[in-house]
């Protein structure tokens, strides 16, 4: 047994992790809840890197900052609408609040979609027309990834003082959690039904999108065998496009999820840790298919909050992504493990 090994061990056997089966069991459906209220969120930023796997071979890990720019969209979209930040919920009706809530998701919606798409342009398109090496887009992934973080962390403050910084900034905050149904001493929130609800939606849309319309053909085609694809008339440049349009609106729509879950997490960094779950979900269900992208975010939704319970709070992280590597060693494509041009309705 190596050194590490026996660390390891030593490290279990003096009590340090505290297995709380008994924790899991009693708040079982609570957790099962919670967890499937962050995995569908998950879902949604795990579509986006899974249809630029599937029609580039790409890993866009700037895809996290395009969620993050879609939390600042949703917050600016409230500015505009007159809203100040206010540790007050506001609470002026069921219509009204759920008429802004539509609001703010469609300004983030759109400026992550706009910002995905100009990501693209920007900095894919001119090494595609060079025809470089997969390193390069991998590098350049990275790269605007901290370009967009640093953007928002020390330029955007110069643009509008109540924006960007190191600080998360002060949300406004439209709902109030409160409780709509309970079963098996689970709480049922209106938050949660809001997540869960608007992403179902959300994925029935997309999965009918590249499914069955024209546009989704194109898609399905340019990931199957672009070569071909280009040849029966159907325009790489323009699929690559919607490709990353599709992706960066579901970004968008998850980012106003994750901010009325999580008002406190609008933060330059605050999409990192989110973005690097999500492609775990992606890689975990299937790299490159769609549903393979919402199933894993569902399962790493429910598995990090079992673990939480089981090894501490701490260990939430950690146990979501020791799962990611025993499935791969057991699936190394995934639970479904079917791309996306050989996927079907």
């Amino acid at each position: 047994m190596t050194a590490s090994a026996l660390a390891g061990v030593a490290y279990l056997a003096d009590g340090s992790i505290d297995f709380d089966y008994q924790g899991v069991i009693d708040q079982f459906w609570r957790l099962t809840v919670d967890g499937v209220t962050y995995g569908s969120i998950y879902a949604l930023v795990a579509v986006g890197y899974t249809l630029v796997y599937g029609v580039l071979r790409l890993i866009n890990f700037a895809h996290s900052e395009i969620f993050m720019l879609g939390m600042f969209g949703q917050l600016i979209g409230l500015m505009l609408f007159g809203f100040a930040a206010s540790p007050d919920v506001y609470n002026q009706g069921v219509l009204l609040t759920v008429v802004y809530i539509g609001l703010a998701m469609i300004v983030g919606m759109l400026v992550s979609g706009g910002a995905a798409v100009g990501l693209e342009r920007v900095a894919y398109r001119p090494l595609r027309k060079r025809g470089a090496k997969p390193l390069a887009f991998l590098i350049t992934a990275i790269g605007m990834s901290f370009v967009i973080q640093e953007f928002v962390h020390f330029i955007l403050p110069k643009i509008n003082p109540d924006l960007g910084g190191t600080n998360a900034q002060q949300p406004v905050q439209l709902v109030e959690p409160t409780v709509q149904f309970s079963f098996s001493g689970a709480d049922v929130t209106n938050i949660a039904v809001l997540i869960v609800v608007s992403a179902v939606v959300l994925a029935i849309a997309t999965e009918m999108l590249i499914n069955r319309t024209k546009f989704g053909r194109g898609i399905r085609a340019v990931a199957q065998d672009p070569d071909t694809a280009t040849l029966m008339g159907v325009s790489r440049e323009r699929v690559i496009m919607l490709t990353f349009l599709i992706g960066g609106v579901l970004a968008g729509a998850a980012a106003t999820l994750y901010a009325i879950k999580i008002p406190p997490a609008i933060i330059y960094s605050g999409g990192f840790i989110l973005g690097i779950k999500a492609f775990s979900a992606a890689v975990l269900g299937g790299i490159g298919n769609l549903r393979g992208a919402l199933l894993g975010g569902l399962i790493l939704g429910v598995v990090e909050q079992y673990g939480q319970i089981l090894f501490g709070i701490e260990w939430r992280d950690v146990v979501a992504f020791v799962v990611l590597v025993v499935v791969l060693m057991v699936r190394p494509t995934g639970i479904l493990g079917e791309s996306l041009g050989r996927a079907r309705a």
